[in-house]
């Protein structure tokens, strides 16, 4: 009688705890230890972030002895029941899951996960990164993270970037007035299908810029795509040259105009939606801003001084002129080495000072042109003719790594993944997914 009634009352605690989780659409435990967020249940697969003592995490399910969860910082993965405060009794309650299973919970409130580091612990990791379980729009987009533009983007393009750890995908649109937000919904829905948070550059037809209503319709377009679940806007591009602004009406203030008119719609529709201002180009052409273009570092005074800080979450911004390591400060061959378009570290702070740090920075392109497999670079990209495939990969990882690390850098884009095309502009050249296949940034990165 008596085992009959323990065995009674277990499985009434079992079915509560079931119906409880069922309820609340999952439970909330907290780490009793650093611990790795890793992609998926088992120390073989991929580390994403040290999740610090104490943080609040935020469970769906289980599989393995490891429940997958969210942290306050809005990464999802998974963490062994060993370094969490949860019962036997709660771990049986919850779903048997896989990591292709989708996640829909929210963010929890509380402290926030540590960025990615190499090794603080004892786990070690000894296969390549597996499929991420698909990413909804529930949760703020919070903590560092990066991905690649794409232009084709078949299967094996997206688990290549699945291997070496990206989360997010870019592509750009280039809006016509008039167009219909659901136009876009296919790439919208796509990447969230596949895993992957997206961004969205929108560029508009320069020619139309100052028809009437045209800011206003823009606008209305970015914002039609935030409530499709777009999880960042890019609001414009290269807005300081004459290739995508009107000659003669190249203007800050002006732009921070289309910036604040296109941020309003955006948060209105979704206010988890990433607004980036575009980035302008990296220039020192112009000796300074006028109605023709503007060097890039005025250009952001510019915007600063209109106001722009209080339009955007991120501050827009392009590398992709480097010949030398990310590390570099010094040493590039090339006339006005000293310029601060040649090094990473100089460009972020650089854009990072123009708004005094009150904004982190989104690289939405960040690249290194190697013409190794394709031939002479075209005129005007020679200075890359000596960067090797194996230094585009090794850079890339290290840039990796100290956006990461420098506090500085909430998204960073590859640019870019898969483009063809080996002209005037050799696009394929800064492709990590190189002809025949291989991906010698992605073996790194996988790591």
């Amino acid at each position: 009688m008596r085992k009959n009634a323990i065995l009674l009352c277990t499985i009434f605690v079992l079915v509560f705890l079931f119906a409880a989780v069922k309820a609340q659409g999952g439970i909330d435990t907290t780490t009793t230890g650093n611990a790795y967020l890793r992609s998926g249940p088992g120390t073989e697969w991929r580390r994403i972030v040290i999740v610090p003592a104490g943080t609040t995490f935020r469970v769906d399910g289980q599989a393995l002895g490891w429940l997958r969860g969210i942290t306050p910082n809005g990464d999802i993965g998974w963490i062994s029941t060993d370094l969490l405060s949860v019962t036997p009794d709660q771990t049986a309650a919850l779903p048997s899951i896989w990591v292709d299973t989708p996640f829909g919970l929210g963010a929890p409130e509380g402290g926030q996960a540590a960025p990615p580091v190499e090794s603080p612990g004892t786990e070690p990791t000894t296969a390549p990164a597996a499929p991420a379980a698909p990413i909804t729009n529930t949760a703020p987009v919070r903590g560092f993270s990066y991905g690649g533009h794409v232009a084709d983007w078949g299967t094996y393009a997206s688990d290549q970037m699945r291997r070496a750890g990206m989360t997010w995908v870019k592509r750009q649109v280039r809006y016509s007035a008039g167009q219909d937000p659901s136009s876009i919904a296919g790439w919208i829905n796509d990447a969230h299908a596949r895993g992957f948070r997206i961004m969205l550059g929108v560029v508009g037809e320069p020619t139309h810029l100052y028809s009437g209503g045209y800011f206003d319709q823009y606008a209305s377009f970015v914002g039609g795509l935030a409530a499709l679940g777009a999880d960042a806007i890019e609001v414009w591009n290269e807005m300081n040259i004459d290739r995508e602004w009107p000659s003669g009406s190249i203007n800050p203030a002006s732009y921070t105009d289309l910036l604040r008119l296109s941020y309003n719609a955006i948060k209105a529709r979704n206010p988890n939606t990433l607004v980036i201002s575009g980035a302008p180009a990296p220039t020192g052409f112009f000796g300074g801003c006028t109605g023709a273009g503007c060097d890039d570092n005025h250009y952001l005074a510019g915007m600063a001084r209109a106001g722009a800080a209080n339009y955007m979450d991120c501050i827009g911004i392009h590398y992709n002129e480097g010949i030398l390591p990310p590390t570099a400060t010094s040493g590039d061959p090339r006339g006005s080495s000293s310029h601060y378009t040649r090094y990473f570290r100089a460009m972020m702070n650089t854009y990072y000072n123009a708004f005094g740090g009150s904004r982190q920075l989104c690289f939405t392109e960040l690249g290194y042109l190697s013409p190794e497999g394709f031939g002479p670079l075209p005129a005007g990209f020679e200075w890359a003719a000596n960067t090797s495939l194996a230094e585009q990969a090794q850079w890339l990882d290290q840039v990796v790594s100290l956006a990461a690390q420098s506090g500085r850098v909430r998204l960073l884009i590859i640019w870019n993944i898969d483009f063809g095309g080996y002209g005037a502009d050799p696009q394929a050249g800064y492709a990590i997914i190189r002809p025949g296949g291989g991906c010698p940034a992605c073996d790194l990165l996988a790591n």
